[in-house]
C-alpha cells in the first residue's frame, strides 16, 4: 500500500481529514453522542449502552483520543472519558468552514 502523501496537503485539509476519520464509523458517532449526553462516561458503560464488546469499544476509544476529540482521566480502575471541548469547537469550526461552501455554476456543470 502506497504513502498518503498527506505532506502535499495544506494543514487546514489534513486537519479536516483527520477529524472526519472520527465520524467514519457508527460506534465513534455513538460514543460521541453518549459522552455529550451523559457529560462523562467510565468505559464499562459505554459496553451497555452501545452492546458492543469491551476491546471494541476500547478500540473505537483509543481512536477517538488519538484524534483528540476525547480526553480521558484514570478513576481507580476505570477510566472516564469526556469531549474536549476546545477541541471540539475548534473542529466544528473547521468543519463549518468546509461545510459552508455552496456550489457555484451549477448551470455549466454536468
Amino acid at each position: 500500500m502506497g504513502v498518503s502523501k498527506t505532506e502535499i496537503f495544506t494543514k487546514q485539509q489534513n486537519e479536516i481529514a483527520v477529524f472526519m476519520k472520527a465520524f467514519s464509523h457508527p460506534a465513534r458517532i455513538s460514543i460521541l453522542q453518549n459522552l455529550f449526553e451523559k457529560d462523562t462516561c467510565v468505559c464499562g458503560d459505554l459496553v451497555k449502552e452501545i452492546g458492543l464488546a469491551q476491546a471494541t469499544i476500547s478500540q473505537h476509544l483509543k481512536e477517538l483520543k488519538l484524534l483528540g476529540l476525547i480526553k480521558g482521566k484514570v478513576e481507580g480502575t476505570s477510566v472516564c472519558y469526556c469531549i474536549d471541548e476546545a477541541v471540539w469547537k475548534h473542529m466544528k469550526t473547521l468543519l463549518n468552514t468546509f461545510l459552508d461552501h455552496d456550489i457555484k455554476n451549477q448551470d455549466t456543470c454536468c
